[in-house]
């Protein structure tokens, strides 16, 4: 075995089409970690459980974020287990002598972040003898550029955690001793965080509901169904106030009328953020018929 190999990741996320970094892991555009960052769990969520993603969420956390703000970022994973004497050895002797890496297991996960990553844990939920970053490693965190930690175990040094406004922790407790009895089994590889799976390159939306874990061929789809939805409520929530149309008029089917002024309302004065929606009732019969000839 390898640890963050490229071969295993590329065979495991097969339905990625993008951009991936050099080890193989799904690089989900920027833009869509900003736009999946202003969306609510259950808009994404319900893209994920219609196509067959049921096990994305994971509640029942604690959570480090002075600022109050949403967690967006790619998964970078790791997995932990009990240790075992014969399992220890040899695969500490694979990563600091055949990979060249530094350190205990849990440092090797950090050294690989990138910007605007966010590293997930699963250490089976292991709190004593289990707090996988503390202040030094919280930091290293930080200074890689990623976006936040997630950890299935504990953390120690919280004051010191509680500091690092840049960074959000989501984890199961803290305690002041220090990681041991662990062995790291796996990097970037399917990792199970409570009743969720999370896999390199998901993207991970974090609020104060909890987690979800997008696919990463998912993650445009999760931001365009949001986007469309939050622009109707808009349209509605105006029109009620301005009195053109009552609440009734709203919530029951759109009558032809309505259709049309929403129409027209969003070709005019969509609110900044919603402008690259695109609808098919906007396009032109030379646009209808130049995307239907692409699709046959």
């Amino acid at each position: 075995m390898r640890f963050d190999n490229r071969d295993d990741i590329l065979q495991l996320t097969p339905k990625w089409e993008g951009d991936r970094f050099d080890n193989g892991r799904p690089r989900v555009p920027d833009t869509i970690l900003t736009r999946i960052s202003r969306i609510a769990i259950e808009e994404a969520w319900g893209v994920c459980w219609g196509q067959g993603y049921k096990h994305q969420f994971q509640g029942e956390w604690q959570m480090i974020n002075p600022k109050g703000k949403t967690l967006a970022g790619r998964a970078v994973t790791g997995v932990m287990v009990p240790q075992r004497p014969d399992l220890h050895d040899t695969l500490l002797e694979l990563g600091q002598k055949e990979e060249g890496r530094v350190g205990f297991f849990n440092s090797w996960v950090i050294e690989i972040l990138e910007k605007d990553d966010v590293i997930v844990i699963d250490m089976f939920d292991k709190v004593f003898q289990g707090t996988y970053s503390g202040g030094n490693l919280t930091n290293a965190i930080a200074a890689r550029g990623a976006n936040g930690q997630v950890l299935w175990c504990g953390v120690r040094d919280l004051e010191q955690i509680m500091e690092m406004e840049e960074l959000v922790t989501y984890h199961r407790g803290n305690d002041p001793t220090a990681i041991a009895d662990v062995t790291l089994t796996g990097i970037n590889v399917p990792c199970r965080i409570g009743n969720a799976i999370c896999m390199p390159g998901d993207v991970v939306l974090g609020t104060k509901a909890g987690l979800l874990f997008v696919p990463p061929h998912l993650a445009e789809q999760c931001c365009e169904g949001a986007e469309r939805v939050q622009l109707r409520e808009i349209f509605q929530f105006k029109r009620i106030h301005e009195g053109v149309y009552n609440s009734f008029q709203m919530d029951s089917g759109w009558s032809d009328e309505i259709k049309e002024d929403f129409k027209q309302w969003r070709q005019t004065s969509s609110p900044e953020g919603f402008e690259h929606l695109v609808w098919e009732e906007d396009k032109t019969d030379d646009q209808a018929q130049s995307d239907a000839g692409t699709t046959l």
